[in-house]
């Protein structure tokens, strides 16, 4: 039997076809895409119909690949960029291009739905989240107030990944994981927030779909697209979920004491729980996963963003020769610190922050001190999100790295000695579009159980133990003082208005 998964992301989408008896990932394809022109500072748009494009191109060249085996395709299971609005009309037309989770012109919103619910410990305590630019809620207040024409138009409010679920199966509908990243749903309770709609656009929960567990399918296959594709037999579609959660899925982080981090161009940090876990200070946030639990996330905007920019400073330098480079420098960089907020930042919430190095001395003003403290930066952000989820009470015994930064072994022994906690890294470099496939094969089966996603999990992701990296105890010992120091800059800029 055969499952695909579909990751649907900011740039790309890849399609993957996973083998359920031996592991393997049997052929896989991946086609690119861009943004839309979009009015206001911090606007970023896209239109939702590049995201079917790119379905439907990847799935026909994977099954292309697949050749006969096509017909042992029971599932599919979408993975999608999380918190992104689509609108549709009344004859489930597209209203708008999609405003994305990078979308930062949201912030006068945001500030207004604060206010409106009593401010931040208020939203907190309805929804387990505050109010940040990323997410749906202020989203979908901008258009109200900005493009009032469009918002009438509207009947059906959508998050990516269900708009594509949408397009495979005709039925509409929201799961948990995803609809915890809207800022509209009380994560406790897994139900609407009445106070936060009302504040946001009334009448808004009849434009919402049916708002459902994850264990239930979204629906199966079109019947046309089927006998377009040459797929036999019913084909469940999986009621998918966020890429965070799906990659929660796919590094089988679906038990306590594992957590994922991601060291893309923007980075994040994820662990399982079997209860929410609510951040009073709303900086950590309490989604639920794909899975039937809870998800605490950190996410940060600058990892290998940074590092790339970095590394553009030194003309000719590969990424080899980067991670060379820096590892001529010791652990602290000499007293060279970065802060790395090149792009604003979410963890802390500082959206229109601004990065600083600090610390330079006539030692260590050269480019291998510079490199590493680039590193180092990044990576202290991902550990100041570390340290709030240990304030709050979930502790890792082991973290799963994944990301273009993990394929240096220097990265991946900092990210050991940052955190203090063992990493390792997964034989699949799949992630999300595994996430995907695993959840469809759940979703699929007989045995819709906790249990029974958690031996799919057991069987289909498996570690790369040459990875592995344990921490360096003086390494530690210099990283934990970086980071308070780095947390006292950053304090003392902020208050001073200068970050």
């Amino acid at each position: 039997m055969i499952t695909l998964g579909i990751d649907s992301g900011t740039q790309s989408t890849k399609t993957i076809a996973l083998d359920l008896e031996t592991g393997e990932i049997l052929a896989s394809a991946q086609q690119p895409y861009g943004f839309v022109e979009a009015k206001g500072e911090g606007a970023m748009e896209q239109d939702p119909a590049v995201w079917i494009a790119a379905v439907e191109g990847t799935i026909k060249q994977v099954l292309e690949k697949l050749g006969s085996r096509r017909s042992e395709v029971i599932g599919i299971g979408v993975s999608g960029q999380q918190h992104g609005l689509v609108l549709l009309d009344s004859r489930d037309q597209v209203v708008r291009p999609a405003k994305l989770w990078c979308d930062t012109s949201t912030t006068q919103q945001c500030a207004e739905l604060t206010k409106a619910l009593g401010g931040e410990a208020k939203v907190v305590e309805l929804t387990g989240n505050a109010m940040l630019t990323g997410y749906t809620a202020p989203k979908i207040l901008w258009v109200r107030q900005n493009e009032p024409q469009n918002w009438e138009k509207t009947a059906s409010v959508l998050l990516p990944h269900d708009y594509i679920n949408w397009w495979l199966s005709g039925e509409k509908s929201m799961e948990y994981g995803d609809a915890s990243g809207t800022a509209l749903l009380d994560v406790k309770t897994r139900t609407w927030s009445q106070p936060v709609l009302e504040a946001v656009a009334p009448g808004l929960e009849a434009k919402l779909p049916l708002l459902r567990s994850s264990e239930h399918p979204a629906g199966n296959l079109r019947a046309d697209l089927a006998n377009q594709w040459g797929l036999t037999g019913t084909v469940t579609i999986s009621s998918g979920g966020g890429d965070n959660m799906m990659g929660a899925i796919g590094t089988g982080n679906v038990s306590p004491g594992i957590m994922t981090a991601s060291l893309g161009t923007s980075g994040t940090l994820y662990a399982f729980s079997s209860f929410p876990v609510i951040d009073p200070r709303g900086e950590i946030a309490a989604f639920c996963d794909s899975t039937g639990s809870w998800m605490p996330l950190a996410c940060t905007m600058n990892v290998t963003l940074v590092t790339e920019l970095t590394r553009s400073l030194f003309a000719g330098w590969s990424h080899d020769q980067y991670a060379a480079e820096a590892a001529t420098i010791p652990a602290g960089s000499d007293g060279l610190l970065l802060l790395p907020y090149l792009a604003g930042e979410r963890t802390p919430n500082l959206p229109h922050g601004s990065g600083v190095l600090h610390g330079i001395t006539t030692k260590n003003f050269t480019p291998a001190h510079i490199a590493r403290a680039a590193m180092e930066g990044a990576t202290l952000g991902l550990a100041y999100g570390l340290e709030r989820f240990r304030a709050l009470g979930v502790t890792p015994a082991e973290i799963r790295i994944t990301g273009g930064g993990t394929k240096s072994p220097f990265w991946r022994q900092l990210c050991a000695d940052v955190f203090g906690v063992p990493t390792v890294c997964l034989t699949s470099s799949e992630g999300a579009a595994l996430g995907g496939a695993i959840q469809a094969a759940w979703a699929a089966g007989e045995d819709h159980s906790t249990a029974a996603l958690h031996a799919l999990c057991a069987r289909l992701v498996t570690l790369d133990e040459s990875t592995r990296c344990t921490p360096n105890p003086k390494n530690v010992s210099i990283y934990k003082e970086l980071l308070e120091k780095a947390n006292r800059l950053r304090t003392a800029l902020t208050s001073a208005n200068l970050l």
